[in-house]
Formats: structure tokens, sequence, C-alpha cells
């Protein structure tokens, strides 16, 4: 009841917002993306005067541009607000996940969570032998002689394969950026940390990966005090996924999500 009376001070506020699942462009259900997570992301940095923000991370990773987009937006509100954030990691802050975590000014993780994945990884299939085998010709035609660059029914080409590892190491060399300017000289001076490898637990803190062991709840409490209260913050669902309905393009991208997950044995 205190915190409606004027001038009785408050029991400190934290916003907890929860960021679970593949990073990917938007259009698909059950995915982070900027325009699904801004809305819920605005309202914990504004509603009530928090005095930090927790983000509870559950992600292998994906889209580099929504792990940026995300990153930038929680970064921006927390300057603006003056509202410091914490990153609380459950079972997964890999690749695009720990791009979110390094959002945070400070990481907390669980003594099982899986840290790192700091790389970028492109997969495809080659199918031209198979549709030969079925006397099946492909057909492309176009204007611009790398528009079909990278096409899985087409015999690979090795200039193809080059620009590709040319983009990959921009983006590489900006995730690296990113968690640099986050981490600063907490980070091991280790040659493995940025090879794509991660790390488990207390290894990925010894690494300055993460500040140390926490959970929320326990962590927020020691932090701003035994009274802090939280307000958490999810994705909301539409009519149809709240009766269970999935639509066609959110089975696939479980599919999709499914593969990825696997990557770290969860």
């Amino acid at each position: 009841m205190k915190r409606f009376v004027p001038f009785m001070k408050s029991d400190p506020l934290v916003s907890v917002v929860r960021l679970s699942g593949v990073i990917a462009g938007a259009g698909r259900g059950g995915v982070l993306n900027d325009s699904a997570t801004a809305p819920m992301i605005e309202r914990a940095f504004r509603r009530g005067r928090p005095v930090a923000v927790a983000m509870v991370i559950n992600s292998p990773g994906g889209s580099p541009a929504q792990s940026s987009l995300i990153a930038a937006r929680i970064k921006r509100l927390s300057a603006e607000n003056k509202v410091p954030v914490h990153a609380f990691v459950e079972d997964v802050a890999a690749s695009g996940g720990y791009w979110l975590a390094c959002a945070a000014n400070r990481i907390w993780i669980d003594a099982h969570s899986i840290l790192g994945s700091i790389g970028v990884i492109s997969a495809s299939f080659g199918l031209q032998d198979f549709i030969a085998r079925f006397g099946i010709e492909r057909r492309v035609h176009t204007a611009g002689k790398d528009k079909s660059m990278l096409d899985p029914f087409c015999p690979e080409r090795p200039e193809d394969v080059e620009r590709l590892h040319s983009i990959q190491r921009q983006i590489h060399d900006s995730f690296i950026a990113h968690v640099k300017a986050s981490r600063g000289e907490r980070l091991a001076d280790d040659e493995d940390l940025f090879t794509g490898d991660f790390w488990v637990g207390e290894k990925a803190v010894s690494l300055g990966l993460a500040d140390g062991l926490g959970h929320v709840n326990p962590k927020m409490k020691e932090l701003y005090g035994e009274k802090t209260r939280f307000a958490v913050y999810g994705p909301k669902r539409n009519i149809w996924q709240r009766f269970g309905v999935r639509a066609v393009d959110e089975v696939a991208a479980a599919l999709d999500a499914r593969t990825i997950w696997a990557r770290y044995g969860l």
C-alpha cells in the first residue's frame, strides 16, 4: 500500500524481462526479434521507476541483425533512464544469445549455463547431384552474375564461398567488438574466446564471459535489498496462441529452432 502514499519511500522495484527462444526476423511466431520484444523492453524501463532491469536469457542465437537491434535498444534505454541492466542466463546464451547478454552491465549465470559461441555460421545443402539423378534440370535466369550466389541446386563456385567468408568475417569482427566493448578488461587473454567455442558455468566466469553465479531473485535482493519487488514482462501471445493453435510458419520455425538448440545438447 505504501507505494501509493505520497512522500513515502517505496520498496525497490526490479523489472524482469524474459528473452527466450531463437532470434529471427519478423513474421515468424515463437521467436525473438526487435519488433516483438520492443514493447515489453520499453515498458520494463519506464514503468514504476525500476532501480534495475533484469534480463532472463535463454537463447541459442540466430539472426545477427536482430541480436544487434535488440541489444542496442536495451543499451539505449539503460543510458536514457540511468537504469543498470543485469543479465541472468538460464540454459544457454550462445551466439546471438550472448550478444544480448553483453547488452547488460553484469552477467550472472547458473553453474550449468552454456555461454559463448562467438562466431558466425552459415549452413546449406548441395543438391545438384540429387536432381541430376532424377533428370531434373535447374533453370535460373538472372540480371547480374552473382544474383544466384550459393544456389543449392548448382555446383558451388569458389568465388561465392570466398564472398560468403568475407561477409562472415565482417559480422564476426562486429560481434567481437561488441563483446570487448561490453566486457572490457574482465575478458581473459585467451585466443579461443572468439573461435566459436562455448563454455559452462565457472569456466565461463573464469574467462570473463560472465561476472559470477547467481539467480535473478536472490541476486537482485542481495544487491538492492530484501524488500525488492519484481515486475515481470514477457511477450504477448495472440488469440490463437492462447488457445494452443499454431500457424504453419510457427511449426516450421519450431523445427528450425530445434536444430539450433541441438547444437548445445538441449
